[in-house]
Order: C-alpha cells, then structure tokens, then sequence
C-alpha cells in the first residue's frame, strides 16, 4: 500500500503504527468497524484515517456500506476538524474481509493518517436504497423459484427469478407486494453458525452465488411474521426497520432474459 500523505521519520511515529516499503500507514489499516452491521440508521460517525493511497481513504471505523450483494457502496462526506470536506463518491471493499474503501472524488485532497473526521452518509440516498433492499426481500417472498440474478438501485430495483414467464401476472405481484409492505413486517437481521446454513440450504434463494462462509457465523434477514418468516435469507447489507417504512410500489416490467429467467423491475411509487 502507497500512502499519500509526507513521510514521517520513524522517531516521530507513536505506538499502532508500522513501516511500509514506501510509506507509513497504521496496522488496523485493512480492519474497519462496520456500524452500519448493527445499526442501519447511524448517519455519520466520528473516525480516524488508517490510511490513504490511489484506491481511496481507509477509516478505523465507519457508516459507509460499501459495494456487495447488488446494493451500491454509500456516497457522502468526510469532514475534517479544519472544517474541510472530502467528498466520497463511492465506498468499495478492500481485500480483508472487514476492509473498507472510501473513494473520493477525483481530485480531493487526501487525508493523512491519524487525522480526525466526521463521516457523514448522504442519508436520503441511503435509506432510499434500504427501502428498496427490503422490498426485494419481499419479492423473494411472493415470487417462487430461484433467484438467478438482481440490483438495488436508487429508487428502483430488480431481481432475476428462475421461473416460466406464464406463472407470473404482474397485477397480482403488485398487489401482494404492496400488501406485505403495509402489513408493517419487523425486518430484523441475526446470525447464524456455518454449520447450520450449510445444513439448511432452503434459506439461499441465489442460484450463482453462495453466501461468504469460513468466518464461523453469516448474517441472515428476516422478515417477522405472524406465523413464522415472511422470509428468511443470507444478507449483509442495510435495510429498514419495517416493511411499512418502504412505502407503495409499482411493477414497472416483467422482462423475458431466457427460456425460464425472468426479470422483475420494481420502482417506488412516491
């Protein structure tokens, strides 16, 4: 890693932190504390800079989702005690498993390690994502089959579901849809051990790819019911707390991709 901040000499560096080749960086620098894991809903965080170098800014702890499981990596500001702001135009993850990259937009000056910032989401965009995260949770729920493929996007979202195209009325997805969203669902994420999702292989719905193992525990969302879940499944990004916080959708299209690959394109109504 290449930091691009002045080169410190060693006498001057304190405690926590290690020589590179050509640069100085500190040694949690590959391990972020991921807030948004437990609570969704913070919106900014104080963090110090580990480290900075051509990919983006690295934070010993942060709000910002980075890119994974169809949803998009959070944008935002870091704002400096100077009163300076770096804007972050995208959060990607890093190369350890709990590595998170902060992208700034082209041009911004680069943080130097240990610098104090504020890391503030933009809020709005976000929780439009969550809503629209749950909601195709939701889809999972009312569409059977496995699902081939799927995207969160700002304001709209689709999954790819491996069913025939004649089993699918898109009036009556829409109204079972919006009817589970109004039903004010708990959405509430939890773990599970290795062993017993290996054990239970009903709980992954996508065909192509297998939820992350080897760490000894993965993180389901579920979907409360009144007689068991809603629905059930391997998860690590952000959603809402309830189901009636994503508001009514529509069904915007039901696209043919293949013999029996069928995309569903869903858009907020409001």
């Amino acid at each position: 890693m290449i930091c691009l901040h002045k080169i410190v000499p060693v006498a001057e560096m304190g405690p926590g932190f290690r020589r590179d080749d050509k640069s100085f960086v500190l040694d949690s620098a590959d391990m972020t504390e991921l807030l948004f894991r437990d609570d969704a809903y913070i919106r900014s965080c104080p963090a110090r800079v580990t480290a900075a170098d051509a990919r983006g800014i690295r934070l010993d702890r942060t709000v910002f989702y980075p890119t994974g499981g169809g949803q998009p990596g959070d944008v935002g500001v870091l704002r400096l005690a100077s009163g300076a702001a770096i804007a972050i135009v995208d959060t990607v993850k890093g190369e350890g498993p709990d590595e998170v990259i902060h992208v700034p937009a082209p041009g911004a000056a680069s943080p130097e390690p240990g610098a104090e910032v504020t890391a503030e989401l933009d809020w709005e965009r976000r929780h439009r994502l969550m809503r629209m995260h749950s909601c195709l949770h939701l889809l999972c729920a009312v569409v059977p089959g496995g699902v081939t493929g799927g995207q969160v996007s700002d304001g709209r979202g689709r999954l790819d579901f491996d069913v025939p195209g004649s089993s699918l009325d898109k009036e009556v997805i829409a109204a079972r849809l919006n009817e589970l969203i109004a039903a004010g669902h708990p959405v509430v994420p939890r773990w599970i051990a290795d062993e017993e999702l290996a054990a239970r292989p009903e709980l992954v719905r996508t065909m192509s790819v297998k939820p992350p193992s080897g760490a000894g525990q993965v993180r389901l969302l579920e979907i409360v019911g009144p007689d068991g879940a809603v629905d059930l499944q391997p998860c690590g990004g952000t959603h809402v707390s309830n189901t009636a916080e994503i508001g009514p959708v529509t069904i915007a299209k039901i696209e043919n991709k293949g013999r029996q690959n069928r995309r569903i394109i869903i858009a907020f109504a409001e």
